[in-house]
């Protein structure tokens, strides 16, 4: 059972990101704060849940929430500043966004910057444990899959439709076979060692 609060205050903010692990793509993040009655039965940790759930729960999430804000961080500024940072530029800019101010920021994961001074805490595994995390790591998750099946149009050898960038064995072998996109992440270790591409 997935808990409402942990702070006490009501402006509580969860947020999360998605595709960290990516060989292509952005970092993409989202902020949600819920309403103290919120509850969902089905919504839980993104990665606990079925796709079709998954975007079953977009658009519930979206209308229910106090307001939600979601951001990407693209494969140029991953490779400039590097995946941590990036991540945790994702998450401050869809706090950005949001239409109310958070008195409090509870963060999936161990690491993250203070924002405009608003108090927070990190949550390992929060994404299963807080209600407005798992909204957040649902809404990051869906926003960055449909941007991959957009950009997967311009290249469908990579098959980004269903591995959306991830170093699946088949995303591998098209690297191998194709070489790199504009999408991809250069600082990432894009083969393993004894199959290095020039870059």
């Amino acid at each position: 059972m997935l808990l409402q609060n942990h702070s006490g205050y009501i402006l509580e903010c969860g947020t999360d990101e998605a595709g960290r692990g990516c060989l292509a793509g952005p970092v993409t993040a989202a902020a949600v704060i819920l309403p103290p009655k919120f509850n969902n039965a089905v919504l839980n940790d993104s990665k606990q849940i079925s796709e079709t759930k998954r975007f079953t729960l977009k658009p519930i999430i979206e209308k229910e929430a106090v307001c939600f804000g979601v951001a990407h961080v693209f494969q140029n500024e991953i490779d400039t500043i590097n995946i941590l940072n990036a991540s945790i530029l994702a998450m401050h800019k869809s706090i950005e966004q949001l239409e109310k101010v958070p008195e409090y920021i509870i963060v999936d994961g161990n690491r993250f910057k203070p924002f405009n001074a608003i108090p927070f805490e990190t949550i390992i595994k929060g994404d299963g444990k807080y209600l407005s995390i798992a909204a957040a790591s649902v809404l990051a998750k869906t926003y960055r899959d449909l941007y991959m099946d957009k950009i997967h149009e311009e290249f469908p050898m990579y098959n980004w439709k269903k591995n959306k960038g991830y170093p699946t064995k088949e995303h591998r072998e098209a690297i191998k076979t194709y070489g790199i996109t504009k999408y991809h992440r250069k600082s990432f270790r894009l083969l393993p060692e004894q199959l290095k591409l020039p870059l």
